[in-house]
């Protein structure tokens, strides 16, 4: 077998691997009950396999993450308003947590699995510094602001996973109200109207 033959074999294993995965997680289960071995086989490749792809749990987890996130992530570097990097300050936050919320609704055992990954500190997860940085720059952006920094931690925590999932999920708390109540915080944090 060439190299390029094993190359070709390792980019459909992955595929397959994160295909397989999505799917397990999307099943409405919780994510910690699915196993390495049940992606594997769901993928139909060998165990060895997932592990050379991915290393463990969390690096699958965080592969699928990246890979569902993808279409997010490049309309926040590039895209237009209101998520691109064009858009007015104050109507940029509103846009980048709705769009957190909304992505954490969609993806809520995925998201709780990854933000267990933190060592034991979702701040700590990679993804969490990503999204904090990107928000206290755009909120620098905003004149009068105090503390930029610990506003995009006040923020970003109504978006938590963990809150996310008690709301929408123990408590029954519809979409539309949860973007509501976050548009309507934001606002009390901006000293702004909600767009």
């Amino acid at each position: 077998m060439t190299e390029r033959t094993q190359r070709k074999d390792a980019v459909r294993n992955r595929a397959a691997l994160l295909a397989a995965a999505d799917a397990l997680f999307a099943d409405g289960g919780s994510a910690e009950t699915v196993t390495m071995a049940d992606v594997a086989t769901a993928a139909g490749v060998g165990k060895a396999s997932l592990f050379r792809a991915f290393g463990d749990r969390t690096g699958l987890i965080r592969a699928l993450y990246s890979a569902r996130l993808e279409p997010v992530r490049q309309a926040v570097e590039s895209g237009p308003p209101p998520l691109g990097p064009d858009t007015p300050a104050p109507e940029r936050v509103f846009a980048l947590l709705d769009t957190l919320l909304c992505f954490k609704l969609d993806n809520r055992h995925l998201v709780l699995a990854l933000e267990g990954t933190g060592d034991d500190s979702p701040y700590r997860a990679e993804h969490y510094g990503h999204w904090h940085a990107l928000l206290e720059s755009t909120l620098r952006r905003i004149p009068g602001l105090p503390d930029p920094a610990f506003a995009a931690h006040a923020l970003l925590a109504a978006t938590r996973a963990d809150l996310v999932e008690h709301l929408a999920g123990h408590e029954g708390v519809p979409r539309e109200t949860l973007r509501a109540h976050l548009a309507t915080f934001t606002a009390r944090v901006l000293s702004g109207p909600v767009p």
